[in-house]
């Protein structure tokens, strides 16, 4: 009977949350929550196949299922395109689920809930960016628009599975994940998707040079020949700089931990720099930060400075440093 109604109380949840990257982090506390209230629940997780190492970080998320929308689109009459649907779509009918979850709130992302079997919970109409995606549901919560992404995504699978709405701090659930032994170096994040989130080059440097009279390195990772070019640029002048090797997201993630704290633009990085308990200073340039902001979890504080068509100057990072009492000295 023990056993039974262990069995019984399990749940299957399946959530959809597909892009982008920033957003798919903000996720993450969701099956914190879900985790504290369900045990022995088994969550699997449906998100585009570029953004999929972040689920995969989380060590009780079970199957990953990914789709490539972007890709697809791009190549949508081919046969081979729509092997690759079902395939996905068959993947994910495997199994029955007790709560479908789209925790992203679009056309797109309600239709690939339906793939899944079971009951699929959403926000209502007057709650999403995209009304017509309600009409997927069968459970639809009105929550109000504007809240910040972790709170309107903890708020509606709290919801949707019956536990009170949390109130605390988001925990990620990534740690143990990567090398904590602190090296003395800051994580310097300069890259982003467009040139308007973009810090002056010579802000990074007069940032690089402080702390470098404090005996601390400037680590500058990069993804593109762009971005290296711009990493060299600001090392040339920061002392013991150090431009790293291009690195994979699980590779980063393996070096990120070792950093005593993050400045970060307005990308997925700074997001996971959050997640990862490294204390960041997030500077957003041409979006506000309000909605979609870095959010800081339980452990280490995180800063969101700046907004749109805003820029801010290095003496405000550095007294935000400062006040968050990040260990510097070596």
């Amino acid at each position: 009977m023990a056993l039974y109604a262990k069995i019984a109380a399990m749940k299957r949840i399946l959530i959809v949350k597909t892009t982008s990257m920033g957003d798919v982090i903000h996720a993450l506390p969701v099956v914190e929550d879900i985790l504290q209230h369900f045990p022995d629940a088994h969550i699997d997780w449906l998100v585009e196949e570029s953004f999929a190492d972040i689920p995969r970080l989380h060590p009780r998320v079970q199957q990953v299922f990914t789709v490539a929308v972007r890709r697809w689109r791009k190549q949508w009459w081919r046969r081979q395109v729509w092997r690759e649907i079902a395939a996905v779509k068959q993947a994910v009918a495997g199994q029955p689920y007790d709560v479908v979850l789209d925790l992203q709130g679009l056309v797109k992302s309600a239709v690939m809930a339906t793939w899944a079997r079971g009951p699929r919970h959403g926000y209502d109409k007057h709650s999403i960016r995209e009304p017509l995606a309600s009409r997927f549901y069968q459970h639809q919560y009105a929550i109000p628009y504007r809240q910040h992404a972790v709170v309107r995504m903890r708020t509606l699978a709290a919801m949707a599975l019956g536990y009170a709405v949390p109130q605390n701090k988001p925990a990620y659930g990534l740690a143990g994940v990567g090398q904590h032994a602190q090296a003395a170096a800051f994580l310097a994040l300069h890259a982003t998707s467009r040139d308007s989130k973009l810090w002056p080059e010579e802000h990074w440097v007069a940032l690089g040079q402080h702390y470098a009279t404090q005996g601390l390195h400037m680590w500058l990772p990069w993804a593109s020949d762009i971005e290296k070019a711009r990493a060299e640029r600001i090392a040339a002048h920061v002392p013991q700089a150090l431009v790293l090797p291009k690195l994979g997201l699980q590779q980063l993630v393996g070096q990120m931990p070792q950093v005593r704290f993050a400045v970060g633009v307005d990308t997925g990085l700074s997001h996971l720099a959050a997640a990862l308990d490294i204390p960041v200073v997030a500077l957003y340039t041409d979006t506000e930060p309000a909605l979609t902001g870095v959010a800081g979890g339980r452990v280490a504080p995180a800063v969101n400075l700046g907004g749109k068509a805003q820029v801010p100057e290095v003496a405000t990072v550095i007294a935000q440093l400062s006040a968050m009492r990040v260990t510097v000295s070596i």
